[in-house]
């Protein structure tokens, strides 16, 4: 099969950039080209791709995985350096959505490109047959679609959209490409307006601003229903617009006006809105949209009152029953409860006829956009970040109940879902243990249900649970049997958050002479979005506030027991990191055998935010790999070496400055993962990736470390220069007393306490040191006050 090993990016807008430049986090080379400035000569005929490259540098949240990645973009022109097309294995044409541009640039990539090459076009909106209508039979076999959403290296979503004459070989080339390596959810479209996920989504947008003005309903108001209670994004409807851009939505609109004959074509902009395309109201990019930020407010924001086109200090909706339904944890039991009430007031009217008539209108896009009710959830959740697509809404709302209701009120029904009900089915899903995703879709066209398919590797916790069952569980933790003697400990509290449930459940689970003795090694990991964010602060503050010294002793001799037992452990460990991965998560991660992280990975020390220091074993494992480090760059080096210094401030400032990796490779700069840990661009196959890599341990044969009692501690002399360096910071006004005190615990523990340089100490010893520091932090009153004010805020205290 074709290998891609070179791309070429024609256009370096803010979509090319950053395609190029998440083509360059997966170690792809890259060719970023755009068109030549008026009059432009020398290097400034590369200015408009070198600026779009820069901008992608810049951009916020950061495109690239790493800064020194960038290198891997190289810049030109599609005059000068256009012959370059020859090189690549995959052109990408992400030029100005205008169909005559794209055909005359293609036609001069076709007669310099090699036969064979793949051509794809970022369209979101032209009819990607069209754009290569005429053109000879080679160029047809490799083109098709490939439709990335903004920003392509966090949204997943790659929408291929084929054409009668696209090579399916060559399509199957690029979707395993992307991913393997790009780590995209791959969803195959068909050559319709907007595709499927801007089309469904133009449809959801449009009609809540519809209902919003039938209902006379504020934008914050439509915010709080169209957010979070529902299980799609924080930022909701509006919110979502000002981040994405109005002239955004404006454009996918125009085109779905022009092009698009469905049932609901009477869906227009709003007039307000259209005022406020005319006045630049674009959102962020422009400084206000439907929300505008207020100068030297931090976070403040006036919202808009869309019948004056005022701003106005925003106004936090007062929906009663809605903040009563979001006590509810589970998204599916919560949307029951939202749209099983009387739907009296205004409000609920709003949001029952958002989902009933999103709904309608999907099931009738089938077989429109999709043969399939799962490409279109998919496209939704991967697209536009909704944690259930339509069809999985229906089913948790209750497809047999909903459609009742809407037959009482005289809603359209859609014939697909009559379909559904009439062949005995109630709901679009089903479970399937024999299949390799666990589920089953019903299929309109067959009136059955049929495994919903899934690239080889792409697993989850909660399949691998319907196949091989729960071993055992308690309230915060489950052991599943993932097969061929690995066993997976899996974390379920709210978060993750690390309670003594879970710490006893590893400890108890790697302990040798239990029934888990039947597993040869151990993957931890789970399906939620962040791996886990630390310790149960609400029991620690608990503890410190009642002066339960001896239970908090107790409690920290137990966690750094759960990190010893995951490292002496004569089964290998293998953790997989993702998402937030924080505090005690990290002192979890540093203790394994491997870690199998995802690239996206915000993982950090941080326990310093909250006026504490890492006391389950991070500082002790940082410190062994600051020796380490130096020791490869001169070993059996002194204490006070140069190597030792710069190994001991690179790890004092990673815990005091609470730093927190951006990605999994940044982590690796950090110190968090090793060189050997290979990283999963794909969050789908994370749990597959860690069950090989268990295996592959296993299969070395696997010996566990001893515990280390020849540690040559930095000493005094580091302790010094830390010393120093804290008292600079205080002199400077960079850090408060309190800080000074923090900074002054984590450097005395690092550094083995305030002993000649080279002193053998062992690991428990510098367990003991951390623990007798935490402790003490625990009974300062502003350390208490930092705990209280994050548990309450999110937020951290400078205090």
């Amino acid at each position: 099969m074709k290998s891609i090993h070179k791309v070429t990016v024609l256009g370096a807008g803010t979509m090319g950039a950053r395609v190029a430049a998440h083509l360059a986090n997966a170690g792809v080379p890259c060719f970023l080209l755009d068109i030549v400035p008026a009059g432009a000569s020398g290097p400034g005929r590369n200015k408009i791709a070198a600026g779009g490259l820069e901008a992608a540098r810049k951009a916020k949240p950061a495109a690239f995985f790493e800064a020194s990645l960038s290198s891997l973009v190289a810049t030109g022109n599609v005059e000068d350096d256009l012959k370059r097309v020859a090189e690549a294995d995959w052109i990408i044409e992400a030029v100005i959505e205008d169909l005559e541009i794209k055909r005359t640039l293609l036609k001069k990539v076709d007669a310099l490109r090699k036969p064979g090459t793949i051509v794809t076009t970022n369209t979101s909106g032209l009819p990607v047959a069209k754009i290569a209508e005429g053109f000879p039979e080679d160029f047809r076999r490799c083109w098709f679609g490939t439709h990335f959403f903004n920003p392509p290296r966090y949204m997943r979503l790659l929408e291929i959209i084929p054409t009668a004459d696209a090579d399916p070989v060559l399509m199957e080339v690029v979707a395993k490409f992307a991913d393997l390596h790009l780590g995209k959810g791959v969803v195959f479209a068909k050559d319709t307006p907007n595709f499927i996920a801007n089309r469904i989504g133009t449809f959801s947008v449009l009609n809540a601003m519809r209902l919003m003005q039938e209902l006379d309903l504020s934008i914050e108001e439509v915010d709080a229903l169209t957010g979070q209670a529902v299980g799609w994004p924080r930022s909701a409807t509006f919110r979502t617009l000002d981040m994405v851009g109005l002239d955004i939505l404006g454009h996918v609109v125009r085109n779905m006006t022009e092009n698009v004959r469905d049932e609901r074509a009477d869906l227009k902009l709003p007039d307000f809105f259209k005022q406020m395309l005319e006045r630049k109201w674009l959102g962020d990019k422009t400084g206000g949209g439907f929300y505008k930020k207020v100068n030297g407010a931090g976070d403040e924001r006036l919202g808009l009152d869309w019948k004056t086109l005022d701003y106005r200090p925003r106004q936090k909706a007062k929906l009663a029953w809605l903040e009563m339904a979001k006590n509810v944890e589970d998204t599916g039991a919560r949307l029951k409860s939202l749209v099983g009430g009387p739907g009296k007031s205004k409000d609920e009217q709003f949001l029952w006829s958002v989902l009933s008539e999103l709904w309608t209108y999907s099931a009738n896009r089938i077989p429109e956009i999709s043969d399939s009710v799962v490409e279109i959830d998919r496209a939704m959740r991967l697209g536009f970040n909704w944690e259930l697509g339509p069809f999985e809404l229906w089913d948790a709302a209750g497809v047999e109940e909903t459609v009742t209701r809407m037959k009482k009120e005289g809603r359209l029904v859609a014939a697909n879902v009559e379909k559904l009900l009439g062949s005995g089915k109630n709901s679009w899903y089903e479970d399937d243990a024999k299949s390799p995703s666990g589920r089953a879709y019903f299929d309109p066209a067959s009136d059955r249900y049929k495994p919903v398919q899934v690239a080889t590797g792409v697993w989850s916790v909660a399949v691998a649970k319907k196949s091989n069952g729960v071993v055992k569980k308690n309230s915060g933790a489950s052991l599943v049997d993932l097969g061929d003697g690995i066993g997976c400990i899996e974390f379920h509290s709210k978060m993750n958050t690390l309670g003594g449930d879970i710490v006893q459940f590893v400890s108890q689970a790697l302990k040798p002479g239990g029934a888990e003795d039947s597993f040869e090694a151990f993957v931890i990991a789970n399906d939620a979005a962040n791996f886990s964010v630390g310790a149960n602060l609400m029991l620690l503050l608990m503890s410190a506030q009642e002066e339960e010294w001896e239970e908090v002793d107790l409690a920290i001799r137990a966690f750094q027991g759960m990190t010893q037992a995951i490292k002496f452990s004569p089964k290998p460990v293998v953790i997989a990191p993702l998402g937030m991965t924080l505090g005690g998560g990290v002192e979890m991660s540093l203790h394994a055998a491997a870690r199998q992280p995802h690239a996206e990975l915000y993982m950090g020390l941080v326990e310093v935010g909250v006026g504490l220091l890492p006391g389950g074993g991070g500082c002790k494992e940082m410190l062994l790999r600051a020796l380490d480090s130096a020791g490869v760059i001169r070993p059996g080096g002194r204490g006070e070496s140069v190597e030792m210094m710069e190994a001991m401030k690179k790890a004092f400032e990673t815990i005091a400055m609470a730093k927190v990796s951006t990605s999994a490779h940044e982590a690796r700069g950090l110190g968090f993962l090793s060189a050997s840990d290979r990283i999963t661009m794909n969050r789908d196959r994370v749990l597959s990736d860690a069950k090989a890599r268990a295996l592959e341990v296993v299969r070395a044969g696997y010996e566990p470390p001893q515990m280390r009692i020849d540690i040559p501690a930095p000493g005094e002399n580091v302790l010094a220069m830390l010393r120093l360096g804290i008292h600079l910071m205080r002199q400077g006004e960079y850090i408060s007393d309190h800080e000074v005190k923090i900074g002054t615990k984590v450097a005395e523990v690092l550094c083995g306490g305030n002993v000649t340089p080279g002193t053998a100490v062992s690991e428990q010893y510098l367990l003991d040191l951390e623990r007798e520091a935490f402790k003490s932090l625990c009974g300062e009153k502003k350390t208490q006050e930092r705990i209280q004010f994050t548990l309450k805020t999110g937020q951290t205290l400078r205090n």
